[in-house]
């Protein structure tokens, strides 16, 4: 089990809550596509690096429990009385994507430690929704999907911590944490994960 865990940089605020909670049916849009698009990078992962058997399998249940976890955000979109729209970009991941090196080999782990940053930053932000919540369905999905969350951001660390000395794990980790924590903190509020 990995030493390295992430612990985020800057916390968010309780008005970006404020800002989910008064249009909660643009943030439901904006959740699902996070899924989908999560889903997606573990899907790539796996493609790009079919030779590292722990990667592959561990993306491969990835991309599986991230498009269930969109499946039941449609259904919820769906319940509401509307239909999913557009993806958008999200400047948050492609400002962070920023970071990542050039060099095959960094390039791999900055994508690693870069998904579990995110899904760090998942985690909270569900988090603060689920405690926000109605006791209800909803606030129960949003808690599952927070502990979920959880579970992502460490496997991308022990998966990097497979390929790649601890100590340089941990070194990029706190560069990158430190670099997510920038780019989060100046971004305005809305009713969206970032």
């Amino acid at each position: 089990m990995s030493m390295s865990k992430i612990i985020l940089g800057y916390s968010t605020p309780k008005e970006w809550v404020e800002a989910v909670l008064a249009d909660f049916d643009a943030f439901l849009q904006d959740h699902a596509a996070a899924e989908k698009k999560a889903s997606g990078m573990a899907v790539s992962m796996l493609s790009h690096y079919p030779d590292r058997v722990e990667l592959v399998s561990a993306m491969a249940e990835l991309a599986v429990e991230e498009l269930i976890h969109y499946r039941e955000v449609v259904k919820i979109i769906h319940e509401r009385g509307n239909i999913t729209q557009k993806d958008e970009k999200d400047a948050y991941v492609i400002e962070f994507r920023q970071s990542l090196r050039k060099h095959s080999n960094e390039y791999f782990l900055d994508r690693l430690l870069i998904g579990g940053i995110i899904e760090a930053r998942g985690a909270e932000r569900f988090g603060m929704i689920a405690k926000a919540l109605d006791p209800g369905k909803l606030q129960q999905f949003y808690q599952s999907i927070t502990d979920s969350e959880v579970r992502h951001q460490n496997l991308m660390v022990d998966i990097a911590e497979i390929y790649f000395p601890e100590e340089e794990v941990r070194q990029r980790l706190d560069q990158l944490i430190d670099i997510e924590a920038n780019i989060v903190s100046h971004l305005p509020f809305r009713a969206a994960l970032h």
